[in-house]
C-alpha cells in the first residue's frame, strides 16, 4: 500500500533553504567595527573605471548620501540602510570594463550583498571593504584571489536587466562586517568636483526645511548603519515625494 505524503515533508525544503541562506549571511555579518580599526580617508583608492569620463564613456550618476532619490524609497529599498543612498553610482554602457579600486583579497563573487545581477566585494588593507554591484555577468575572478588597484574584476551591467534601463554601477565602501557604510569620496583620489558638474542622473540632496544646509553637499553626507534608525525621515522635506513616499 502507498503511503501517504508526509505534509510535514513539503516544507522541509523551503525551511532547509531559508536556513542554508540564514546561515551564508551570516557567515558574512558581524559586529560593527569601531574607528579605531578603518583606516581613513586619504584617498587611497582609485576610480573603478579607466580614461576620461563622458557620454560615451562614464559618468558620476548618482552621489552617496541622502539623495532625492534615496529619500523617495528611505522606507523601502533603502529602509535597511537608513534612508540613504549608500555608494556612488557610475553610469556606463553594458560591457564596460570595471577595475578594482585598490590592492585587496577577493572575499565574495555573487555573495548576499543585493545590487544584482551580479556583485563582487573585495577586502582592503585598513579593514575596508569595496562592493561593485549591477554586473554584467558572475565575474571569473575566485573567491581569495588577490587583485591589484586596476585590475579588471567584471563588467558593468544594469540594475534593471536590460542595459537600456539604467546602465550602471553601484559601487560601495563599508567596514568589513559589512555594516558601516561610508562616503566612498574623500577615499577615492578624484576630480569629483568636475564629476559633479557632468552629473548623468542630475539627482540633487533633498532638503530637511528646518535644517536646509545639512547634508547639501558632497562631502558632508553621513555615515550609514545597516539596520539603523531612519536619517532623512524629514518634518519638512523638499522637494517632497510625488505621490507620496514609498
Amino acid at each position: 500500500m502507498a503511503r501517504a505524503p508526509d505534509p510535514s515533508c513539503a516544507v522541509r525544503p523551503a525551511a532547509l533553504a531559508a536556513l542554508l541562506l540564514a546561515a551564508v549571511a551570516g557567515a558574512h555579518y558581524a559586529a560593527p567595527l569601531p574607528d579605531s580599526a578603518i583606516a581613513k580617508a586619504s584617498r587611497q583608492f582609485s576610480l573603478p573605471f579607466t580614461g576620461p569620463p563622458g557620454p560615451n564613456t562614464w559618468l558620476l550618476g548618482q552621489g552617496y548620501g541622502n539623495t532625492t532619490g534615496a529619500y523617495r524609497q528611505r522606507r523601502s529599498t533603502y529602509g535597511n540602510l537608513q534612508g540613504i543612498h549608500a555608494g556612488l553610482d557610475f553610469s556606463a554602457p553594458c560591457g564596460t570594463p570595471v577595475h578594482a579600486i585598490g590592492d585587496g583579497v577577493v572575499v565574495d563573487v555573487d555573495g548576499p550583498h543585493g545590487s544584482p545581477p551580479h556583485n563582487v566585494v573585495i577586502d582592503h588593507a585598513g579593514n575596508l571593504s569595496s562592493l561593485y554591484g549591477h554586473l554584467l555577468r558572475r565575474s571569473t575572478l575566485k573567491v581569495g584571489q588577490r587583485v591589484k588597484r586596476g585590475d579588471v574584476i567584471g563588467l558593468s551591467g544594469d540594475s534593471q536587466f536590460t542595459c537600456v534601463s539604467a546602465p550602471h554601477l553601484h559601487l560601495e565602501l563599508r567596514d568589513r562586517s559589512h555594516q558601516r557604510f561610508f562616503n566612498p569620496q574623500p577615499y577615492i583620489a578624484a576630480d569629483w568636483n568636475s564629476l559633479a558638474l557632468a552629473s548623468g542622473f542630475g539627482r540633487g540632496y533633498e532638503y530637511d526645511l528646518n535644517a536646509p544646509r545639512r547634508w547639501q553637499a558632497p562631502d558632508t553626507q553621513p555615515e550609514a548603519l545597516r539596520g539603523g534608525r531612519l536619517l532623512n525621515e524629514f518634518a519638512r522635506p523638499w522637494p517632497p515625494a510625488p505621490g507620496g513616499s514609498r
